[in-house]
This record gives structure tokens, C-alpha cells and sequence, in this order.
């Protein structure tokens, strides 16, 4: 089984956490997007993935390489500018066989991939579409279907008073590969827009999933910094880590001093130095290859790698990024290498 991830967005809307990466790269509990997503992919024994790269592509080609460091065995197809969702899909058309996955990269669900196959089976379906059910859809690509399960129109950000379904496309499908037929090659296409319309046109099946209790779009600052907190208490599922059952969690080569204080839940990276008298915590992740000064208290925020907190600093509920050093108390703020700005 292969899956297809669309990996090229520029993700602007969290600037300026996207400035220096893409934003399938940015971290959730301290591992990127589409590492962890990947992650759980292998748990359902899919392994062989084609990445649609197209926005700093080089940080994620740099990351991964072949894949074969972790489990995975990876391609990567290049858009030289943007093809829209169809467009990049049919531009890895050469890697792509029978039937297969296809996932928006800003994506977060706790979907059942076997379960979401059989249905497709089932159902005997061209498309399969995850959808996810919300109270305000009119941000959202809204699906109706009939109560068979299959989609019968579909409608982009509908205006409050034309909504008609409250189950909005999760940015998780399943394609038969045939489908890559009815997608022109070499030009920017919209699935959502143009593609799923014309095969409903066509009288071809497009099956309706509503498998998906839990999912969230990373789209926002705000939505970024739910997601980590989901992971925190348990809405979000994190492999080989359970908030509930154990409140820190510590990766090798941590030095922390005797006298640090944890409030959990806390999450800590790889080659971590905590210095004395300092207060982790809680809903605090630290990123790899962190120092945090002497004497600091650090509360509600997301630290990424290589960052350096200096003595005595108090940080509460920021998002600091790559290579930053802290050397003043910040509250509600993201900082950068380059600036410091509210959230």
C-alpha cells in the first residue's frame, strides 16, 4: 500500500513560525508534522510514500533523505510552481499504483487506515473522503452525501445561511488509481474544486467516510499551539507516548540538574541541558539540544531545537523557534532568531 503526501504548501498563515521551514516540518511534541504522521502510517504497514515537495523543499529532501533511517522508503516529486491539490497529484502519477492514500500534509486525525480501506472496498468506490464533523463549517469544503454514504454535491466555504452539511473534507482520501486519468497533466488543478465535481458528473462513486473522532487542521498560530496541548491530554494520539499514564517524558542524553523542579505534563528532547534551580512546566516541550539557564521558569510554551535560555528567565505561553536565544522574560509571545513578536 503506498500513500501520497502533499507537501508544498508555504503555509503563510503561520508566519512567522514557516519563515525557515515548510510547514509539514514544524514540530508537535517535538517531532515534525509529517515525521509523526508518517509514524503512525507504520503502524497500518504502509512504508512506501511519495512526497509532493514543492516550498523549501531541500530542509524536507535534508531530513528524510531515502527514508530508510526511519523504517521508511521514500520519492519525492517536485513541483517547479505550485499545480493546485490535482495537479500535484497527477504530477506523481508515474510512482503511483493501484489503489492508494492521499493525506493534505497540516493534517492531525486519529483515523483508522484499515477501517477507511475496507469501507472504500466496500463501498466500491473510485474516491473515498474522510470527513470530520464542525459546528461552523463556512471555513471548510463542505461534502452532502446520501444515506448510503456517497457524496452528492459539494460546496466551498458556504456562507452561513447556505449551509447544508455540517461534514467538511478531512484532507485524507483514497484514490483507485484510475482515477489519475480524469486529472490534465501540466496544469494547476483544484481535486476539491474541479476533480471530485466532474466524476459525480460522470456517475462515478465517491464514498463518504466519517470515521474521524478526532482532527484538526494545523492552519493557524492558534490551532498550532492546540495541537501540542492535545497531545498533552490525550485528544491527540502520540506514539510511544500517553500524558495520562506518564506526566514527563524525557528523550537520551538530558542533563538536569538535581535541583530542577518538573511540573508535568513536560516533554523533553534529546541532548537537553537544564541547569539548577529551575522550574519546568507545566505544558512545557523542549525541543532538542535546548539549554535552559539557571534559576529559569518556563510555563505553557513550545521550545524547538538549539535554543538557549539565559539565567533567570521567566517564559510563559510562547512559541520559540530554531536557534533563538532568550535573554529577557517573554509572556504570549513567538520568538525568533530574528524577532520577537505577540502571538
Amino acid at each position: 500500500m503506498q500513500a501520497l503526501f502533499l507537501a508544498g504548501g508555504k503555509g503563510t498563515r503561520l508566519y512567522p513560525l514557516t519563515y525557515g521551514i515548510p510547514k509539514p516540518m514544524v514540530p508537535i511534541m517535538g517531532c515534525p508534522l509529517l515525521e509523526h504522521n508518517m509514524n503512525i502510517l507504520k503502524l497500518y504497514g504502509i512504508k512506501d510514500i511519495i512526497l509532493s515537495v514543492c516550498y523549501k523543499s531541500a530542509y524536507i529532501k535534508n531530513y528524510f533523505g531515502n527514508g530508510s533511517a526511519f523504517g521508511l522508503n521514500l520519492k519525492y516529486v517536485e513541483e517547479d510552481s505550485p499545480l493546485g491539490t490535482g495537479g500535484a497529484i497527477k504530477n506523481c502519477e508515474r510512482y503511483l499504483k493501484d489503489t492508494f492514500f492521499i493525506f493534505n500534509s497540516d493534517i492531525l486525525s486519529n483515523i483508522n487506515y484499515y477501517e477507511m480501506l475496507n469501507y472504500h472496498n466496500k463501498q466500491k468506490a473510485a474516491v473515498t473522503i474522510a470527513v470530520t464533523r464542525v459546528d461552523n463549517p463556512s471555513s471548510y469544503g463542505v461534502i452532502n452525501f446520501d444515506k448510503h454514504g456517497y457524496a452528492t454535491s459539494f460546496c466551498e466555504k458556504p456562507s452561513a445561511d447556505n449551509i447544508t452539511s455540517h461534514f467538511i473534507n478531512a484532507g485524507v482520501y483514497i484514490f483507485n488509481a484510475k482515477v489519475l486519468q480524469e486529472i490534465p497533466a501540466g496544469k494547476n488543478v483544484s481535486i476539491e474544486k474541479e476533480i471530485f465535481p466532474k466524476l459525480l458528473a460522470e456517475g462515478q462513486k465517491i464514498a463518504v467516510y466519517k470515521g474521524c473522532n478526532y482532527w484538526l487542521d494545523i492552519g493557524t498560530l492558534e490551532k498550532y499551539v492546540q495541537a501540542n496541548q492535545d497531545g498533552f491530554i490525550g485528544k491527540l494520539f502520540l506514539p510511544n507516548m500517553n500524558f495520562r499514564q506518564q506526566s514527563i517524558y524525557s528523550q537520551p542524553n538530558t542533563k538536569i540538574s538535581k535541583s530542577v523542579i518538573l511540573r508535568g505534563p513536560v516533554y523533553i528532547g534529546e541532548n537537553v541541558q537544564i541547569q539548577a534551580n529551575t522550574v519546568i512546566g507545566p505544558r512545557v516541550i523542549l525541543g532538542n539540544n535546548t539549554v535552559i539557564g539557571k534559576g529559569s521558569n518556563i510555563s505553557d510554551s513550545i521550545l524547538w531545537n538549539r535554543i538557549q535560555v539565559k539565567n533567570e528567565i521567566k517564559i510563559d505561553r510562547c512559541i520559540i523557534t530554531d536557534e533563538s536565544i532568550v535573554k529577557n522574560a517573554s509572556h504570549n509571545n513567538i520568538i525568533t532568531p530574528e524577532s520577537t513578536r505577540p502571538i
